[in-house]
């Protein structure tokens, strides 16, 4: 008979909860299919329509109008789906800023490494520059910021994207494509499609739109140099499996942009607006120049901070869905300031910095600075957070 073996298995405890939202964001992924064309031809109407009430010179323009539409289905999503220019609702300032904000795709910081990295992830360079949307449609071309200001009008060589002698094209085509737009070399590298052509790609797995991005792009002649018919090139960035020789290319290999970090993606991922667990980024002082936080002269602040919203019952909370909770705010200092609910607050995190406990956050020490910048349009993430704690 073989001797007892009294060893036991030992299992790491979880760093975060990430892995499990990760499963869980893919499931409901798969249970809960959007109106795809619909949630396209809504964001495509919305940036082109409201061109005219954010001239280049205004970015901050607050007369914006937008309209609704039925109710979503899912919670989560509503306030990215309920609005569109064709019906009768008018949003201002920072709801416009929301809105926009709430259409892309944002990644959450990488706070563990995923299961499958090499199987059911990609990797590529993230290129330094301001992240946008580009819609082209009706021989025209716009581009927006994530709170809604215009970058760019121009005509581009995208379809429906300029006034040509063949026709601007027919009133179904258009495209969004999510880019960042790299100033030193004035071109929109494309990181994700969104829709090519009148064809939605939300319900689409990223697998799929980056294989129509890299064949439909150069297709277009929209990676061709500038011209009268075509004021700034595009790009696709390379795109590697996240496997040993992947992930060295992808951090070491050399692109014709500065780079800000690694963007990771899951390939069964859908386009799902907002933060999502199934993007993620990582920084570190070797692949991005921005790896913590700057003031506004570049300089890096005595202590780190971090924006939360500030709820009706005093409560500060992130940007993820759900919320997470961070602390609550005295109430003197909501009454001395006149805060408030929806209120986007900046805090420095103090001595005591952020305590996790089974990648739960336990306890925070955040000093009140004031209210944040006009421009942002959501508070942190709570994987935000997590990194802080790691600086």
């Amino acid at each position: 008979m073989a001797p007892h073996d009294n060893r036991r298995p030992f299992k790491r405890a979880a760093i975060s909860d990430q892995q499990k939202r990760r499963e869980l964001s893919l499931l409901r992924q798969a249970q809960n299919r959007r109106d795809a064309q619909q949630q396209a031809r809504c964001l495509a109407s919305s940036i082109l329509s409201l061109q005219s009430a954010a001239p280049e010179s205004q970015p901050e323009q607050s007369d914006i109008e937008l309209e609704t539409v039925p109710e979503a289905e899912q919670e989560s999503e509503a306030f990215s789906k309920d609005l569109d220019v064709r019906q009768a609702s008018k949003l201002r300032g920072p709801e416009v800023r929301k809105w926009f904000a709430r259409q892309l795709m944002l990644p959450e910081w990488m706070i563990d490494v995923p299961d499958r990295l090499a199987q059911d992830w990609y990797v590529f360079a993230r290129p330094a520059g301001k992240r946008c949307f580009v819609v082209s449609s009706n021989g025209t071309t716009v581009s927006r910021q994530r709170n809604g200001s215009i970058l760019h009008h121009f005509p581009s060589a995208l379809p429906a994207g300029a006034k040509i002698r063949d026709g601007s094209g027919s009133a179904q085509s258009y495209c969004i494509l999510d880019c960042i737009f790299h100033e030193l070399d004035q071109t929109y590298y494309v990181i994700d499609m969104v829709c090519w052509n009148g064809y939605s790609l939300y319900d689409c797995t990223a697998e799929f739109r980056f294989y129509w991005l890299n064949s439909k792009l150069e297709e277009s002649g929209a990676c061709n140099a500038p011209s009268h018919y075509h004021k700034f090139r595009f790009s696709a960035v390379p795109v590697y499996n996240c496997d040993q020789s992947g992930l060295h290319a992808a951090y070491t290999g050399v692109v014709p942009y500065a780079k800000d970090g690694l963007l990771f993606y899951n390939k069964h991922a859908l386009y799902q607006t907002g933060n999502t667990p199934l993007a993620l980024v990582w920084k570190d002082e070797n692949c991005s120049q921005f790896v913590i936080d700057t003031d506004g002269k570049g300089e890096i602040p005595s202590q780190q901070q971090v924006v939360l919203e500030l709820q009706d019952d005093r409560k500060l909370v992130t940007s993820d869905d759900p919320p997470v909770l961070f602390g609550c705010l005295d109430g003197d200092i909501i009454e001395k300031s006149g805060l408030h609910t929806g209120n986007l607050l900046r805090f420095a995190i103090g001595d005591g910095g952020l305590s996790f406990v089974d990648g739960k956050l336990e306890k925070a020490d955040l000093i009140y600075l004031g209210k944040s910048n006009r421009a942002r349009a959501f508070a942190d993430s709570y994987s935000k957070g997590f990194q802080l704690k790691s600086l």
